[in-house]
């Protein structure tokens, strides 16, 4: 059979067989559904039975999952929400992790370059991939999902502004030029979306939400495609542009009916989590050079000195976003979450092979540590989190602890 044949048919039978598995599972331990899917992906891979080969193809459909990715984060991230003592806390914790972080890579790396991008990486939090992990476990809303948002949103956004400055090949001053330019640009477009009710535009969204026109959703891939295309263009990082895009269209829609909203965001969510996303994490998998680093004695030794220092330098420095009163069980549980990062580590350490700055063996032990993070921190710190909820005062409305912000 024709490899390209073979991938279109087994990439929706992996994301069907992953959700069959997660919701199977689920009644008995809840595993976030990203673990099902890079471990299958890992498993029709080159890696383990090669049903899937590595492919531009692939690689393609799974930037755009990715990007769709960072969009849902800053899609569902309410600012007004997080503001003041979360925010404030995250942001200097992520500070702590970006000096901690390139002082340790340093240390580790052969040469300060690669400590950079090695800082850079350890500095990052799986907004993203922790968003439906979080929704489906009726946290989003609490105080304590808020910190893990406050948190997620710095560790997102910082690397990202911190890849633009110090990754992109451009002096430092060159590159904050263009990150400024970039800044405006977006935040034009978040002043345009807030201004006024924009009525004619939500009149449109209503008159096709159930039709095959899907003006929204269409707007919305035009929104991304525009601001992924100019960070492109202005030599950013693309996950820069996706994560803008997503705010704006957040505070564009906001003035839209609930009902209308809430379909929206349905539909966004289907597009985004039950067909793009899950062909990064697929292909996350599939992409892992699993004999590569089994063969590298040096790249197996850094896999838990990286796992170890996820949660040194990012993990930790989350904590203090931990809201007042948090039990130690909830503020260990955030240092778990704060710790998860596989998406940017991606994207870091795809740019350092290009620049021939960090070996493959080092690159893939990253990624591997990312996977692990990924894999391990959210099971646990949702058993740790249930620990405290259980032990704790009921709230009647939400049947979760209330935890004094």
């Amino acid at each position: 059979m024709d490899p390209t044949v073979g991938t279109i048919i087994l990439l929706p039978l992996i994301a069907v067989g992953a959700s069959l598995l997660a919701n199977a599972v689920g009644k008995v331990a809840k595993i976030p559904l990203v673990v099902f899917e890079i471990l299958l992906g890992l498993l029709v891979g080159p890696s383990v039975l090669g049903w899937i080969p590595k492919s531009d193809g692939v690689d393609f459909l799974a930037n755009f999952g990715l990007a769709f990715l960072f969009f849902m984060a800053g899609n569902e991230i309410d600012f007004a929400s997080i503001k003041g003592r979360p925010l404030g806390r995250a942001s200097i914790g992520w500070l702590v992790s970006l000096v901690l972080g390139v002082v340790l890579g340093i240390v580790l790396a052969p040469d300060p370059i690669a400590g950079v991008y090695i800082g850079i990486a350890l500095t990052s939090t799986a907004l993203g991939t922790l968003m439906p992990v979080l929704r489906d476990a009726g946290e989003l809303k609490t105080p304590f999902g808020l910190a893990v948002t406050a948190v997620g949103a710095i560790g997102e956004f910082g690397p990202l502004v911190a890849i633009s400055l110090f990754l992109s090949g451009r002096r430092p001053l060159a590159a904050a030029l263009v990150l400024i330019g970039f800044a405006i640009v977006a935040g034009l477009g978040i002043w345009l979306a807030s201004r006024g009710t924009h009525e004619r535009f939500h009149r449109l969204v209503r008159a096709t939400l159930h039709t095959s026109g899907q003006f929204a959703v269409r707007f919305v891939v035009l929104v991304i495609a525009a601001l992924v295309g100019l960070s492109v263009a202005l030599g950013l990082d693309m996950l820069l542009g996706a994560f803008a895009a997503g705010v704006i269209c957040r505070v564009l829609l906001q003035g839209a009916s609930k009902p209308d909203a809430e379909l929206v965001e349905g539909k966004l969510e289907a597009v985004a989590f039950g067909v793009v996303v899950p062909i990064f994490f697929i292909n996350t998998g599939i992409g892992f050079d699993l004999p590569a680093l089994l063969g590298d004695p040096h790249a197996l030794l850094l896999l838990p000195i990286f796992v170890v220092l996820l949660l040194i330098v990012r993990g930790i420095p989350g904590s203090f976003a931990a809201p007042r009163g948090a039990t130690f069980a909830d503020r260990s549980a955030l240092t778990l979450f704060s710790a998860t990062g596989l998406p940017i580590i991606v994207a870091v350490t795809n740019i350092a092979l290009d620049e021939h700055a960090l070996s493959k063996g080092t690159a893939t032990a990253l990624v591997g540590a990312g996977m692990l993070s990924v894999l391990l921190f959210p099971i646990i710190a949702l058993t740790l989190r249930k620990r405290s909820s259980d032990g704790g005062l009921r709230s009647p409305d939400t049947d979760r602890v209330p935890i004094v912000g």
